[in-house]
């Protein structure tokens, strides 16, 4: 019982640091942000600070296969979705690659200074509800990302899972891919075998 608790307590004091800790990597840096709206650049002290709170939680990443990072090229990168912590992916790719922006679900953008700090950065926002809508977002951003040679990060699967399989894939994705005419550049992110939301366990571990 003393056991299961302290595990119980391990995976939400984690979990709060963790929340805590990104919300404000990005919120105490938004006033250096408004001198250069938009810009991919603003995420970068916020990347640094969410890859070391991954380190501090017992969360490490093996960045493998750097050397097959398109280059000279904007690219669709399509990621894994499995919790939050996701968040740190994103931190190591916004460093590894340059250049990226991400595509997010709308309600982020209420998140407090963390969604402000989202917009500051150039995060496109989409209604999940409203497909049409969000399909008219990208796609007038789409020439642009292009032309910038942007990395464009978002999770073709469209919901977090945790499971041994991958959910199927929305189409938004391949869509952009063909009217931007940009490659795909696919992220595999091993399963979080340290972590089990169910019974509230979260030890350290590796993934890549």
């Amino acid at each position: 019982m003393l056991c299961a608790l302290s595990e119980n307590m391990r995976y939400r004091v984690k979990f709060t640091f963790f929340i805590i800790a990104s919300a404000l990597a990005a919120g105490l840096w938004i006033p250096f942000m408004l001198f250069r709206i938009g810009s991919w650049r603003n995420a970068l002290v916020p990347a640094r600070c969410v890859v070391t709170v991954a380190k501090i939680i017992g969360m490490n990443f093996h960045f493998r296969g750097k050397e097959n990072i398109v280059k000279d090229s904007g690219c669709i990168v399509l990621i894994n979705h499995q919790s939050s912590l996701d968040l740190c992916v994103l931190g190591e790719l916004w460093l590894a690659m340059d250049n990226c922006t991400v595509i997010s679900k709308k309600e982020i953008l209420y998140l407090g200074p963390f969604g402000l700090a989202c917009w500051l950065w150039g995060t496109l926002f989409i209604d999940r509800k409203n497909v049409g809508k969000s399909c008219q977002i990208i796609n007038a951003t789409v020439e642009s990302i292009r032309l910038a040679k942007r990395r464009l990060l978002l999770f073709p699967e469209g919901h977090r899972h945790s499971g041994n399989s991958l959910l199927p894939f929305k189409k938004g994705a391949f869509h952009v891919a063909i009217e931007s005419q940009m490659p795909i550049q696919p992220v595999i992110v091993s399963k979080y075998y340290f972590l089990d939301d169910k019974l509230k366990r979260f030890y350290s571990g590796k993934s890549g």
